[in-house]
């Protein structure tokens, strides 16, 4: 099986999605939300396919002092918000992140698994892959039995979902575009690699334009979407235009 880490922060409002905030007409008590919904859609996936999963979260003393409350506490937070999500919370497998970077939070744990507890295949993702299915999850699982290394694409160079059954050099491995970063570093450890389908991420307001008109086409193609995110967004009242350019953008009610 293939142990799928979700590298997760506590979804609070100011530390998660900052660049939905920047980009988007959300506010950050909104984008905490979408994170949560992202969060809960992932790790369902992952519950359901034939991997094992791992939620990685940050602890407090790992997160800026601006984003940790007097009553924080990270772990129950993210518990908290699966709490609903999976059939078996109580079964999840929760442990506290390691690193100052998300390259290196991944690499310490990818290659701990590999090399300390001997597992034979490790992936990561995160809320923000709330689209990544345990169709693309278990796609992967086949793929990572004949390539090392095995990449899920995102828009603008951007990696949903990292797959290895050998350890790479991960310092500085997601510099973007992360898909040539993660690519080059496979190929300098003289691993194969091998590509899931291209699918879209939450992380900016073009990124949740993409995410609505994914939902609102799948649903109407009779497509699963991401259950969580996609109620989140019907209640969000945000709807897709296309600007002046034919591009897409986001209004609001």
């Amino acid at each position: 099986m293939t142990v799928v880490c979700v590298l997760a922060d506590p979804p609070r409002p100011g530390l998660v999605f900052p660049d939905l905030v920047e980009t988007a007409p959300l506010s950050a008590d909104e984008a905490a939300d979408l994170y949560a919904a992202g969060l809960r859609d992932i790790c369902a996936a992952v519950e359901g396919s034939g991997g094992d999963l791992l939620v990685n979260y940050r602890p407090d003393d790992a997160i800026p002092d601006e984003h940790v409350p007097a009553d924080a506490d990270a772990e129950a937070e993210v518990r908290d918000a699966l709490e609903s999500a999976l059939d078996a919370p109580a079964d999840a497998r929760f442990e506290v992140q390691v690193g100052e970077t998300f390259a290196g939070r991944a690499g310490n744990t990818v290659t701990h698994l590999l090399e300390q507890e001997e597992v034979a295949s490790v992936a990561v993702t995160e809320p923000a892959a709330a689209f990544c299915s345990r169709q693309e999850i278990d796609e992967a699982a086949m793929k990572l039995r004949r390539a090392p290394v095995v990449l899920g694409p995102s828009t603008g160079g951007r990696v949903y979902f990292a797959g290895f059954t050998e350890p790479i050099d991960f310092d500085g491995a997601y510099t973007p575009p992360a898909l040539r970063t993660l690519t080059d570093r496979a190929g300098d450890a003289g691993h194969e690699v091998d590509f899931l389908k291209s699918l879209p991420m939450l992380e900016t307001g073009a990124d949740l334009a993409e995410a609505l008109l994914q939902v609102e086409t799948r649903r109407t193609a009779g497509r699963p979407v991401p259950s969580h995110v996609a109620e989140w967004l019907d209640d969000s009242g945000l709807t897709v235009v296309t600007d002046e350019d034919g591009g897409l953008e986001l209004a609001g009610e």
